[in-house]
């Protein structure tokens, strides 16, 4: 009986709106959302263009033409994907970032572009979008205050073509500004080279002089260690800069020895830090084809990245080992444990963990060597990993395939 019940509320809620589309024709059957937005681009770009004259100071001087730079195109490529078949698969998929990028720079990544090189921020081009999605919407349902199911499909596409264009513009904006400032960083790096080899050659000539006194000695001596460390600074900058833009590490590959390199190394950085125990461990075949001095960094990055997040106390555990294809280098150190949340950033760029406690809290760190050390290790075609825990100590463990 409840069931019949329902069944002719049922019936009658849909008389009742057959029988409203039919008092109201000219409200139900107004134009899709897709067609409305072609015939009325217009209008929508000129409340477009009157919203981006108010985003200043960029927009103080701008004419309309770069006011409305490539409104036309984003909104032509909105109404083309309104109507474009799309399953329910593909919806999902869009609707996570997960749908196949174009290899064509899009309208929307050309809008980022102009409008970074225009001085507008990221704020500001992101609230153009939303001014464009409130103003479309706004405009339809003037005309379509009664909406069908069709209406509703077409305006949660409207939105998803709109979240699609706005990402689009984002990425290919922050790109940008990623890029200008690692060539920024690039350049200046580049040009402290030469004025910095000149203050060093100058130092070591006024000691090689033998004609100043004590104080001035001790004076250029620091002067030609404090510009060995900018030097080291500009250094790990320009690899930065070469790994950043995609052109890789370069590397001069020759027939060489890891033994005898780690030996090398850990003896210069037992000197270094006379006061902390460094043990090194070596057993197999230690021979491939390597780049020398790269290799060399990578036993001082995490050799001192092991001293600096250790314990005073603790010693450093270096081993090398060779298997049939690859040499593994490991370096272990016990202090605070890396925490998880941090395992995930730790070889990338400009980070740092904040576990310091080692010999070194307070010195300048721009948290580059992880990211650099991994960066060699990747273009000698290997890997690296790390473990850490308050058991077991931090072990950082490196791959190098012996030849590529």
């Amino acid at each position: 009986m409840e069931e019949c019940v329902k069944d002719r509320v049922a019936v009658s809620a849909l008389d009742d709106q057959e029988q409203q589309e039919s008092a109201n024709p000219g409200q139900i059957d107004g134009l899709r959302l897709a067609d409305f937005i072609h015939e009325n681009m217009e209008q929508i770009v000129g409340e477009w263009e009157s919203f981006a004259r108010t985003l200043t100071p960029a927009a103080t001087d701008m004419t309309p033409l770069a006011l409305r730079n490539h409104i036309y195109e984003i909104l032509a490529f909105i109404v083309s994907d309104i109507k474009s078949p799309q399953t329910s698969l593909e919806q999902v998929e869009k609707s996570q970032g997960k749908k196949e990028k174009n290899p064509v720079t899009s309208a929307a990544e050309t809008h980022a572009a102009l409008r970074l090189a225009g001085g507008f921020d990221i704020d500001q081009m992101v609230s153009e979008y939303r001014s464009l999605r409130a103003s479309v919407i706004k405009l339809w349902s003037v005309p379509n205050t009664i909406m069908k199911t069709q209406d509703i499909i077409d305006l949660t596409r409207f939105n998803e073509s709109i979240d699609q264009e706005l990402a689009e513009s984002i990425s290919h904006y922050t790109k940008k500004v990623s890029y200008s400032k690692d060539l920024f960083v690039g350049i200046l790096s580049h040009e402290l080279r030469n004025p910095l080899n000149v203050i060093s050659m100058a130092s070591q000539l006024m000691l090689n002089m033998g004609t100043i006194n004590e104080r001035e000695t001790m004076l250029a001596k620091q002067i030609i260690e404090s510009t060995a460390l900018i030097s080291k600074i500009v250094d790990e900058l320009l690899d930065l800069t070469r790994a950043r833009f995609g052109s890789g590490l370069t590397l001069i590959r020759t027939p060489m020895d890891m033994e005898f390199v780690s030996r090398q190394c850990v003896d210069e950085m037992r000197a270094v830090h006379p006061t902390r125990t460094i043990t090194l461990g070596t057993s197999g075949d230690l021979k491939g084809e390597w780049d020398k001095a790269r290799i060399g960094q990578v036993f001082s990055n995490l050799i001192g990245n092991a001293i600096q997040y250790s314990f005073k106390e603790s010693s450093i555990g270096v081993t090398v080992k060779g298997a049939t294809d690859e040499v593994l280098l490991s370096v272990h150190n016990e202090g605070v444990p890396i925490p998880p949340e941090k395992m995930g950033t730790l070889f990338e760029s400009l980070t740092r963990a904040i576990t310091d406690t080692g010999e070194h809290p307070e010195a300048v760190n721009l948290g580059l060597g992880l990211y650099i050390t991994k960066e060699i290790i990747v273009s000698h075609g290997g890997t690296i990993d790390v473990t850490s825990s308050e058991e077991n100590g931090t072990t950082f463990t490196a791959r190098f395939p012996r030849a590529v």
